[in-house]
């Protein structure tokens, strides 16, 4: 949608193919609904929390910015709110308002579209693009923009179709797998949790003595493993990695230091010498997660408060500074909200979008092999890199 306004903009005539019956049906989900559009930072903050080629962005950044991405939809009348670690939403919490907005930029320019008209392949004719062919006919066209996402949430109709037609163009893809995605973690004590959410906790994972990641926020326990932002944007590290012989811990009290949370700990048990260990952490840790901690602890759940040895208090201290989990895997593409991997960035030109092996073709978003950190740094490269697709056809 970015791409067709800003080619009309440019005084093309514009026509936006969709196979789907609607638009906008993966933009509906993202954020859980809300849409977090965009981060409000500069453009070394964005390019900081792009995974994968960051670089290949600098043109997309700094012509169409975070800023700009705003701009553009205030001017259209869409009222923004900027939260917690710059995240940018619609004043009204509704991702259909964002589709709304950018159907009516679309519709005040002359952009055509067509719904339920697939797109089979891209019709070339000595390496110059000449249209499309659709489930419908043939379309001419002088420039195509490839704009279809990647294969998460295949059901809103992400199901790989860029890829095939850049490899039908003889375009290399770069191996694909999911993206912003939970973790499956082996220990059976992870469902007991299932529902509880921690706020301000460090997740740190390490493979040896290298670390991976290490980031403070909010992350969640669920049936199969843990999710939440802290994990998606861990994921974008790890996927398509070997998970094997990974270190994963949580910091539960990242604020104390083990000293600090010692006294802490000892100020509790003072306040209720003669109950038992099981029913002394009420006012430390969230209800679900005691029985767990206590199990792990060591320290039998009825003993007495009082009796608690200085080494048993210090092997608690030393689990809430590191609960211990283990990942297994990576939840699947229906679970991810991107996809890693993609059209060979190197197969594009990075100050226009344009194909350098196809004259006229044009590839935005995360067809493309670009990916980035939860936050609205995704949507981020797909306003960019569209704008800038839009406004290079010829």
């Amino acid at each position: 949608m970015m791409a067709a306004i800003s080619a009309a903009i440019n005084g093309h005539k514009v026509v936006l193919l969709e196979k789907n019956e609607k638009l906008g049906k993966k933009l509906y989900i993202t954020g859980k609904g809300r849409c977090n559009i965009t981060n409000n930072s500069d453009v070394e903050e964005l390019l900081k929390n792009v995974m994968k080629n960051p670089k290949f962005l600098y043109s997309a950044f700094y012509t169409f910015d975070s800023s700009s991405v705003m701009h553009f939809f205030e001017e259209e009348g869409l009222l923004l709110k900027t939260e917690r670690g710059n995240r940018v939403f619609p004043k009204s919490d509704k991702s259909s308002d964002v589709i709304r907005t950018l159907q009516k930029a679309m519709e005040k320019r002359g952009v055509q579209v067509r719904l339920h008209t697939e797109v089979k392949e891209i019709l070339c004719d000595n390496g110059i693009c000449t249209g499309v062919k659709t489930d419908k006919g043939n379309m001419k066209a002088d420039s195509v923009i490839i704009a279809t996402g990647g294969i998460s949430y295949p059901s809103t109709g992400s199901t790989g179709d860029g890829y095939r037609f850049a490899q039908k163009t003889e375009h290399t893809i770069v191996p694909t797998s999911p993206s912003l995605v939970p973790f499956q973690t082996k220990e059976e004590y992870v469902k007991s949790m299932q529902g509880l959410s921690l706020k301000n906790v460090v997740l740190k994972i390490t493979k040896g003595k290298k670390r991976l990641y290490e980031e403070m926020g909010e992350m969640l326990f669920t049936h199969f493993g843990i999710s939440g932002p802290l994990v998606l944007s861990a994921s974008s590290v790890l996927s398509g990695m070997d998970l094997q012989g990974l270190t994963t811990t949580i910091d539960l009290k990242p604020a104390l230091s083990k000293e600090q949370l010692d006294e802490r700990i000892i100020r509790d048990f003072q306040n209720c010498q003669n109950s038992y260990f099981k029913n002394s952490l009420q006012k430390l840790l969230p209800a679900k997660m005691i029985p767990v901690v206590v199990a792990l602890s060591g320290i039998p759940e009825n003993k007495k408060v009082n009796e608690i040895t200085h080494d048993q208090r210090m092997q608690l201290v030393s689990l809430l500074k590191a609960f211990p989990l283990t990942i297994t895997g990576l939840r699947g593409y229906n679970e991810a909200i991107i996809t890693r991997g993609g059209v060979s960035v190197k197969d594009v030109n990075p100050a226009t979008m344009e194909s350098k092996k196809i004259k006229g073709l044009y590839f935005a978003g995360e067809v493309l092999d670009l990916d980035a950190k939860t936050g609205g740094y995704n949507l981020q490269i797909a306003w960019s890199t569209g704008y800038l697709a839009g406004i290079s056809v010829e």
